[in-house]
Parts: structure tokens; C-alpha cells; sequence
């Protein structure tokens, strides 16, 4: 088969590699119909990631099909169109007990495209298939649905509920790549009275505006003036970061409000400055976190029941052969317009294998 593979820093090909195989009674293997591209792809190729070795294939969000499962394997079959987790479940240590599968100590977290294999490829082999994979109605899109591997959860459990977004709310979003925009959607569901929203890229903000942010500013134009001017000088009750950059943590941290809430969305690879002498008076609480997946059911009923904006996300799309071409031009986004970037999504007839 073909795959998306790592070579090391700067060094990525689309080649020959060997089909995936069972290895575990509880593995799935699926035929890729559908993938995206994340942002955390684009920092492993920078070498970001150090954990990823090379000969690794990318990829941690995909949708496709079964074509074979391992003998433990209950809740899906071959046959089965299913959406691929971004975070994969033993569901028997403590921590997928509590639902946070993203911390699971046995063997599962986030693996795929970072420890094993992953989804940027013609096949992938799925561990713990019973809880990282979910079967997906005929009425959602392939394209839609691959939407629901990563950023919908992501924005949804680290951004609006870590923050713990409420009626009446003022809601600031620094960063308005897919992430942030998927947090602008799915923190409508809590009826904030306000969402404003920072960026640099003009087209961005335009996004945010079209998905329901009802100010959005301009990150070089002192956005916290904005802010407190709309909270007569009280600051956001939720900011939630979602760029990954030492600036933008800083900045959130200025614009909430004491007693407020800072949740961190956005994947840092170098250190924030965090000012305690001006925090530890204001009762502010910050939150991380990877995200869990725990709401992919419901995210995924709340797409089938056109809930979600989903399609307005997806700017570009591409057959899954150029996936060099699309990392280019998910990478220059500034230039591009790019916001989510997807392959494939045709659909093909079911090859089982060994039928």
C-alpha cells in the first residue's frame, strides 16, 4: 500500500510501504476513505516531536471501513464504515475508567502518527477498535465526519468545557485556525451573550465571523482593549488559547477577567512566561489538556442531525495521493486559506479481506 511517511525533520514521502496487519485480538484494520491534516502533523515534520521516529506514517484522524477485525473484537465487523479516533483505549486502566482515555496507561493515549503507524495512508491498523473507533450513520459525509476525529473533540472538551463556558458568558478565542473555529461553534451551545475572536490572517477572522463570532479583532492591535471595553474593563469570563505560541498564552492571560478561566487549547513547543505576580491575586484558573474524545458520541448525533458546521471548515480537498501538495498547502495557510485541508473521501466499494 501507499502511505505518508517520516523520514526524520524536513524529510516526508508518499510511498510503498507493507500492508498493515492483526497484531492484537483487539485490533481493527481499516481502509482509509478519508483524512485530514493536523496542525500537530506540521510539528513533527519541523522535528517538534521528538518522540516520533522516523520510518513513522502520520496521521491521527481518519474515516473508512473495516476490512478485518481481531478475534476480541465485538463492536464492529468487516463491512462497518466507522470514524477513526484521534485517541485510542485500553478502557480498562484507571484513567479510561474515568473517561480520560487521552492518559490511558495501557497502551493507548494518542499513538497513532505518533507512536505506531498511523492514518495517512491507504490502510491503518486501529488498536482497542471496541472504543477507538465508532460507527458512523450513512447520512454523514465522509468529509464531514473526519471533522469529528480531532479538532471537533479538542475545541469542544479542552477549550469550551475545561473552561467551563455559561450563559451570558464573555468568550474570547485567541487563534482562529480550524481549532479555534470549531471552539467558536461548539461554545454557542452554552448561549455565551459574547465571542470574540483575535487572529492574524484577515480571512480567518472572516471565518470566525461567518460561524457566529460577534467581534473579532486583530492580533496586532491590542485585542485586550477590545475586551475590556465590551466588559466595561472586567476582562473575558473564558479565554481559550488555540495557536500554541508563547504570545498568545500571554495575551490570554491579560484579557480574563479575576476569577475568570484560561483554558489552553493550542500545543506549545516552547515555554510562556507565566506571570504569576499579576495572576496569583485575580482567582484565575488555567486549564490543559489533551483531548479525551469522550464526546465523539454526541458530537457525532449532533452531525447527523446537521447540527454541526462542519462542511464550512473544509477549504480544500485533495485525492489521497497528493498528500505532499496538501501538507504544502495546509503549512502556508497565511497564503493558502487554508483551514482544514482533506483527502480522499470517495466512496469505494468494500474490500474484506480473506472474503
Amino acid at each position: 500500500m501507499k502511505a505518508f511517511v517520516f523520514h526524520g525533520p524536513g524529510q516526508s514521502a508518499w510511498e510503498e510501504v507493507p500492508d498493515p496487519a492483526i497484531k492484537e485480538p483487539t485490533d481493527a484494520v481499516v481502509r482509509v476513505d478519508a483524512v485530514t491534516i493536523c496542525g500537530t502533523d506540521l510539528h513533527i515534520l519541523k522535528g517538534d516531536v521528538p518522540e516520533v521516529q522516523p520510518g513513522t506514517i502520520l496521521g491521527h484522524e481518519a474515516v473508512g471501513e473495516i476490512v478485518e477485525v481481531g478475534g476480541d473484537v465485538r463492536t464492529v465487523r468487516p463491512g462497518d464504515r466507522v470514524l477513526v479516533s484521534c485517541i485510542s483505549s485500553c478502557g480498562r486502566c484507571s484513567y479510561c475508567r474515568e473517561a480520560m482515555y487521552g492518559q490511558c496507561r495501557g497502551g493507548g493515549g494518542w499513538i497513532l502518527g505518533h507512536l505506531i503507524d498511523g492514518t495517512q495512508a491507504e490502510y491503518v491498523r486501529v488498536p482497542f477498535a471496541d472504543l477507538s473507533v465508532h460507527a458512523l450513520p450513512s447520512t454523514v459525509d465522509s468529509k464531514d465526519a473526519v471533522l469529528l476525529a480531532d479538532i471537533f473533540p479538542t475545541a469542544y472538551e479542552v477549550g469550551v468545557l475545561n473552561g467551563r463556558v455559561r450563559p451570558g458568558d464573555t468568550v474570547a478565542v485567541v487563534g482562529a485556525g480550524p481549532v479555534g473555529l470549531a471552539a467558536i461553534t461548539t461554545a454557542q451551545l452554552f448561549a455565551p451573550e459574547r465571542i470574540v475572536v483575535v487572529d492574524l490572517a484577515p480571512a480567518r477572522l472572516e471565518a470566525a465571523k461567518r460561524l457566529g463570532a460577534d467581534a473579532v479583532a486583530d492580533a496586532r492591535e491590542a485585542p485586550e482593549q477590545l475586551v475590556a471595553d465590551l466588559t466595561d474593563g472586567l476582562g473575558a469570563d473564558v479565554v481559550m488559547e488555540a495557536v500554541g505560541v508563547p504570545e498568545t498564552f500571554e495575551l490570554c492571560t491579560r484579557m480574563v477577567r479575576p476569577g475568570g478561566r484560561v483554558a489552553n487549547i493550542g500545543v506549545h513547543g516552547r515555554p510562556a512566561t507565566l506571570h504569576l505576580e499579576e495572576l496569583w491575586i485575580k482567582n484565575v484558573t488555567i486549564t490543559t489538556g489533551l483531548v479525551d474524545t469522550h464526546s465523539t458520541p454526541t458530537l457525532l448525533r449532533m452531525a447527523a442531525a446537521g447540527r454541526l458546521p462542519t462542511a464550512q471548515l473544509v477549504t480544500h480537498t485533495f485525492p489521497l495521493d497528493r498528500m505532499a501538495e496538501a501538507y504544502d498547502v495546509f503549512a502556508r495557510a497565511a497564503d493558502t486559506g487554508a483551514l482544514k485541508v482533506v483527502l480522499g473521501g470517495e466512496q469505494h466499494e468494500v474490500a474484506v479481506r480473506g472474503a
